[in-house]
């Protein structure tokens, strides 16, 4: 298929398509993989060097440049940019309940265990290989991107030339069940911040759960909102503009009828469904503790870790905490999208057979340089573990910071991988 290309003001985008192995263990059947690369205007003839986007998620398409701005922006004044749909995200054969429909769960979930980290890096090796041979490029990894960038680091370095990372070092040896342990007291304190910035919020947070408990509130989709998916939306806690979000939502959470009567108000919902794309990205869902599980099971570790935190039990608590990065089983019963696969999503979690993703004895004797951004209050990547990582790794680079929540790199992506290539090259 020959590459589409369209410009924008300060931008050239071109799109490139990839047929690649669904299994590279057994080739066979194939995916799409989808690549827009980005220049700026007048370099499009210039031999210049890749660099190659991770997004975070998992479950999430590459960003869609809307203006000249940003990282990209930077990034474009001496980059091709490669924005990677990363496989079952965007315009890449996609993973949607609509797609496995026909499939028994047994088969869904042994086709999703294709879609975790290990195999987007090898669909990176496979386009670099196809774009520029021997080459090596550029990566900049974002969240769950830079824990690709780590898988990327462990399994095939020779293709790198520097790593960039911003809010994304994970682990590379803790089970899943201190991940949850770790984040779970993090997210009480951003509710205790929220509820410190936002005092009024308690009685209101108070309210609309206990409407919930006694209702059969139907989300614009047909999900019920239960009290525990109310919850959910503390996920938007570790986002530097995730307070005002959720306390300007919750302004509008009633509506009173005429004879008294009050309910959840259609608006609140319809926003509140806005803000969880769990229905649109079901791989951040089915794949979420799947990240970290290496040759164990997850079980369900976020659900069996809040029994230790009952600060989030709603019905004992006369202060209702929000939950975070954090996936239930009951997700798969109150989400449309979700329920459908819902035993193939226990098959993953009681799933004993993941492999490795880091090689933690040739991530010893790394020689790529790397820099990266630790955001020192983030919520859903634990800076200690980040720096535990850092220890390990040789020719890593941090810059740990408490001026960015953990989206910085799209609040002020232009000074943020401005810093990063500073680091790299010695210059900071």
């Amino acid at each position: 298929m020959k590459p589409a290309t369209h410009a924008l003001p300060g931008l050239r985008l071109t799109n490139r398509v990839f047929e690649l192995p669904l299994d590279y263990a057994n080739p066979g059947r194939t995916i799409r993989v989808f690549v827009r690369e980005v220049v700026a205007p007048g370099k499009e003839k210039l031999d210049l060097p890749y660099v190659v986007f991770f997004q975070g998620g998992p479950g999430s398409g590459s960003p869609r440049p809307m203006t000249n701005s940003g990282w990209i922006k930077r990034m474009s004044q001496e980059y091709r940019v490669l924005l990677l749909d990363q496989r079952g995200t965007g315009i890449s054969t996609p993973v949607t309940a609509q797609g496995l429909r026909g499939l028994m769960p047994q088969a869904q979930a042994a086709y999703l265990r294709h879609f975790r980290a290990d195999n987007i890096v090898r669909d990176a090796e496979a386009i670099r290989r196809q774009m520029i041979g021997d080459k090596p490029w550029t990566i900049l990894g974002q969240s769950y991107g830079g824990f690709c960038a780590l898988r990327y680091l462990s399994a095939a370095p020779e293709g790198l030339e520097t790593a960039l990372i911003t809010g994304g070092i994970p682990s590379l040896t803790r089970p899943v069940d201190d991940v949850y342990r770790a984040t779970y007291p993090r997210v009480i304190e951003k509710n205790r911040r929220y509820y410190e910035r936002y005092p009024q919020d308690v009685d209101r947070v108070r309210e609309i759960a206990r409407h919930l408990a006694a209702n059969d509130v139907r989300m614009p989709s047909g999900g019920r909102l239960t009290v525990e998916r109310f919850q959910q939306l503390g996920l938007q806690f570790g986002m530097s503009d995730g307070f005002e979000m959720i306390h300007y939502l919750l302004e509008e959470a009633f509506i009173d009828l005429p004879g008294g009567a009050r309910e959840i108000s259609w608006n609140f919902r319809h926003h509140l469904e806005h803000l969880q794309s769990f229905d649109a990205n079901p791989i951040f869902s089915l794949m979420q503790e799947a990240c970290y599980a290496q040759q164990s099971a997850t079980r369900w570790s976020a659900q069996r870790l809040r029994a230790e935190f009952p600060e989030f039990d709603p019905a004992a608590q006369e202060i209702v905490l929000f939950t975070g990065e954090m996936i239930y089983p009951s997700m798969f019963e109150t989400y449309p999208q979700l329920a459908p696969l819902k035993e193939a999503a226990d098959i993953l979690a009681r799933d004993e057979s993941w492999p490795r993703l880091y090689d933690v004895e040739k991530l010893r004797k790394n020689t790529v340089p790397v820099a990266a951004a630790v955001y020192y209050d983030d919520m859903y990547v634990h800076r200690e573990f980040s720096e535990e990582t850092a220890r390990i790794v040789p020719n890593m680079k941090l810059w740990i910071t408490n001026q960015y929540e953990h989206n910085g790199l799209r609040a002020d992506g232009e000074a943020v991988v401005g810093r990063l290539l500073q680091m790299v090259r010695g210059n900071a």
